[in-house]
């Protein structure tokens, strides 16, 4: 017999050596208030599905679809569904699980003898989708379960070559692991590289709909898994996924796989060079539209406002398009919505008690309005200068007067919330939204949450710092991503231009600084589990050193060694 100890209730039992966590689950379940049903858990702080086994005394704690490994393993589980309805309804057809957009989950389908190379959907109807709709519900009413196969890589990788799951095979035989687990859900198989729900019949929340060339597979509400999470329109976002995709095309990348074989055949410095070129092109297009309409007669440019959300690489942009639009004839100057904050003690709280700097309410936006309405009326204005060791603003003599070939820049996380401007003409706005929005997959069905990427660049920039501690920045991460939800995304879309700043070689870059420092995490520390997932994600990359990433790059604004001052 063993022990297992419940996180959920600190309760302590016994249990046969051998026992899965569903049978634990059985005998807990009276004694855990979950809102939610139960659909994985954590052991000893790792994440792991609820067929997994123990055989020593363990921590447990059971998760429902609100917590992010309870929810990754939901989503996954529905992709398997959504792949074995294609291959039932359509035999020999290709799904492609792209991207998160509108609270969803994009996929791209090709039936099985479509030719075009360039439009994947070319044959996918309304009744194409009917059919998959109708198959996924069927598979879950018939509560198939979930079967996880551990097996010699060099098993799985004949099992995924038999079944023509290239991308699979470029993946597992690239990231130089001893053993693969595959999943099958009746006779279909496939790859995941995180655990998924027992069974089809847990997953009761979802839905499937037409989305531009595609579908968007819908998901339960992060808050709320009883119900679907709202639909958002996000027709600029996804044009910016869409350019991206057109990037990688240009590259021969669509997944690690092939980011990996490209490495092993000496091409990573390729890689960075082009990728650094495409970006600095959109910075220069982006420029010239700035420059095109500050010079129109009519109700001219005169203010550019630059947001996103945390790490996406705002101040090195910020830097670049300056440098650009000087190379337009343009006296680009910038001001920081962080040099209006209240000072410290002004600060609204969060309900623990912390300091909610992400909440609208830290900027004075009454102040900067009318210096920037004085500012658009010619007049010299004396601006502040945050110190952020006192907590206090402070005026130190810096004044500020636009001249006739000048525009102003405005960047912080809420410089697109129309509180700022709200009386300000939009004709003299120009508005950029910048994120990393990775289109690089693990495989066709095994996307990378975009996310991961600012979080494991921002994991590497506290660090560097001396700021925080990997631990400390993921315990910060989730009110991160809340007030992202709360204050930035609702205004990307009102964007004129989107930027975005991921590289499809940037994960291998990452490696090479996260790996050593995501594993100072603690075992025992609820922050562990975060670390682990993605110490595992990083390893399907292989490591590329950031020698050749010019200095000049938004991802020195994280890794070090930019030659911008910040």
């Amino acid at each position: 017999m063993l022990q297992i100890r419940c996180k959920n209730n600190n309760v302590t039992k016994s249990f046969a050596e051998g026992s899965s966590l569903l049978d634990v689950y059985q005998e807990f379940a009276g004694d855990i208030n979950l809102p939610y049903p139960v659909v994985s858990a954590k052991v000893n702080n790792a994440s792991q599905g609820l067929k997994f086994r123990v055989y020593q005394n363990r921590d447990v704690e059971f998760l429902d679809a609100r917590e992010g490994s309870g929810h990754r393993a939901y989503v996954r589980s529905l992709c398997f569904v959504l792949y074995k309805a294609t291959q039932d309804v359509f035999p020999g057809s290709k799904l492609f699980v792209e991207h998160t957009i509108s609270r969803g989950y994009y996929c791209n389908f090709k039936k099985k003898g479509a030719t075009s190379t360039n439009a994947r959907n070319e044959m996918l109807t309304n009744e194409d989708i009917d059919q998959l709709r109708q198959r996924m519900q069927e598979i879950i009413d018939l509560d198939m379960p979930f079967r996880r196969t551990e097996a010699t890589t060099e098993e799985a990788l004949r099992v995924f070559a038999d079944r023509g799951f290239a991308d699979k095979v470029k993946l597992i035989e690239t990231s130089g692991q001893v053993y693969t687990d595959y999943y099958t859900l009746g006779d279909t198989v496939d790859y995941y590289y995180g655990p998924l729900v027992p069974s089809a019949g847990y997953l009761k929340v979802w839905g499937l709909e037409p989305y531009h060339d595609g579908m968007l597979l819908r998901v339960p509400d992060w808050n709320d898994p009883s119900r679907l999470a709202e639909y958002v329109d996000q027709p600029k976002t996804y044009e910016m996924f869409a350019e991206k995709t057109r990037w990688d095309i240009i590259m021969r990348l669509s997944n690690a796989g092939d980011v990996n074989k490209a490495v092993l055949k000496g091409h990573a410095s390729e890689l960075i060079q082009v990728s650094e070129a495409l970006q600095e092109k959109k910075i220069v297009q982006i420029a010239e539209e700035i420059e095109s309409r500050f010079h129109r007669e009519q109700d001219p440019v005169r203010l550019v406002l630059i947001t996103g959300p945390s790490s996406s690489g705002k101040t090195t942009f910020c830097k670049r398009l300056s440098i650009q639009l000087l190379a337009c004839g343009l006296r680009p100057v910038s001001i920081s919505t962080d040099d209006y904050f209240v000072n410290r003690v002004d600060t609204p709280k969060l309900p623990n008690g912390d300091y909610d700097f992400d909440n609208i309410e830290t900027v004075e936006y009454s102040l900067l309005e009318d210096h920037l309405m004085r500012l658009m009326k010619g007049e010299r204005v004396e601006v502040p200068e945050y110190n952020f060791t006192t907590g206090c603003r402070e005026w130190n003599g810096k004044r500020i007067k636009l001249s006739n070939d000048t525009v102003l820049i405005i960047e912080g996380i809420h410089a697109l919330n129309p509180l700022l401007t709200k009386n300000l003409p939009d004709s003299l706005k120009y508005k950029i939204y910048i994120s990393a929005l990775t289109s690089i997959s693990l495989d066709d069905h095994n996307w990378i949450p975009v996310r991961d990427n600012r979080l494991l660049r921002r994991i590497i920039r506290d660090y560097n710092k001396g700021a925080f501690t990997a631990r400390q920045t993921i315990a910060q991460w989730k009110n991160v991503c809340e007030a992202e939800d709360q204050w930035i995304f609702p205004y990307q879309e009102t964007a004129d231009a989107m930027f975005n700043s991921a590289l499809n070689i940037e994960f291998a870059v990452l490696r090479t600084h996260a790996e050593i420092i995501l594993a100072t995490v603690p075992k025992n520390c609820p922050e562990y589990a975060e670390a682990h997932r993605l110490l595992k994600f990083i390893h399907y990359f292989i490591p590329v050193s950031d020698k050749e990433i010019p200095p000049t790059s938004i991802m020195r604004e994280f890794v070090g060694g930019s030659s911008f001052k910040y």
